[in-house]
């Protein structure tokens, strides 16, 4: 599969709570795997995980990959809601 395609697909969390979309991927260029997913948070999931909204657009965030369930029309999540309040906003360089 292209990394392309996982593109705006829905991550859900464990508890059914919609995340956001993936908007990219962060990859380890030592082995060639992708470490994490770049997920636009929802408005919702921005105010509940405490960040604050940027002015324009969303909040980018990384999200591990082994946080991953199960992969198909939509990305779900092994953990629920409160586990990811300690997620660190993508840097971009």
């Amino acid at each position: 599969m292209k990394v392309s395609k996982l593109n705006g697909i829905k991550v859900i969390t464990a508890d059914a709570y919609t995340l956001g979309e993936v908007d990219g991927v962060q990859a380890d260029t030592n082995t060639w795997t992708i470490t994490h997913l770049e997920i636009d948070l929802t408005k919702e999931a921005t105010r509940e995980l405490g960040f604050k909204k940027p002015m324009i657009g969303s909040l980018t965030v990384c999200l591990p990959i082994t946080t991953v369930k199960q992969f198909g029309d939509v990305i779900t999540l092994n953990l629920s809601l409160p586990a990811f309040k300690d997620l660190k906003e993508c840097k971009f360089e």
